[in-house]
């Protein structure tokens, strides 16, 4: 009998997409439709996502459009960005909404990064919390033998490496996007 990986590997692949999604919203200084995902607007009453109201679209590298499917979001879609804390000045010109993504200084890109690295961190820490707790399971599963044990151990190292070089990938990829000018 084996020790099964499946919940481990699952618990590390989340660590992973959860960086995944921090990072998308670290704005880079080019457009991203992807740092309008947090954005809520209140339409009729209810709040709403902004991709749930309107279309957003990336004409130039720096630049956002934001196409309501109802003119009647125009003001909520407005509001909402200007509420958020993504330091953007939406322009709306009774029809659409234009979001400039302003150029980024020099100190500001080493300071995002240092953000990344950061999340990174606290990824690897959850991988290595999730290879912790397989260790502990695998101690304290009667059914395999010492052998099976020592193998087992080595494969809940082996993911937990490749998680890290996964998620280290995943660093210097957005890091490399947070430099280029």
């Amino acid at each position: 009998m084996a020790f099964d990986f499946t919940s481990t590997k699952e618990r590390m692949q989340g660590a992973q997409d959860a960086l995944r999604r921090e990072l998308a919203e670290i704005r880079t200084g080019r457009a991203n439709p992807r740092i309008l995902d947090r954005v809520e607007v209140e339409y009729y009453g209810a709040m709403v996502p902004l991709n749930q109201v309107a279309s957003i679209s990336v004409p130039e590298a720096r630049m956002l459009l934001i196409t309501p499917f109802d003119k009647g979001a125009l003001e909520a879609i407005v509001t909402a960005i200007n509420v958020s804390d993504l330091g953007l000045n939406p322009a709306s010109d009774g029809n659409i909404v234009r979001l400039a993504i302003p150029q980024m200084t020099e100190e500001r890109r080493k300071e995002l990064v240092k953000e990344v690295k950061a999340e990174a961190e606290k990824s690897k820490v959850a991988v290595r919390n999730v290879r912790r707790d397989a260790m502990d399971a695998i101690k304290k599963d009667e059914e395999l033998t010492e052998d099976q044990v020592h193998d087992a151990e080595d494969q809940a190292q082996k993911l937990t490496d490749d998680n890290t070089k996964a998620i280290d990938e995943i660093v210097a990829e957005k890091e490399k996007e947070l430099l280029t000018i």
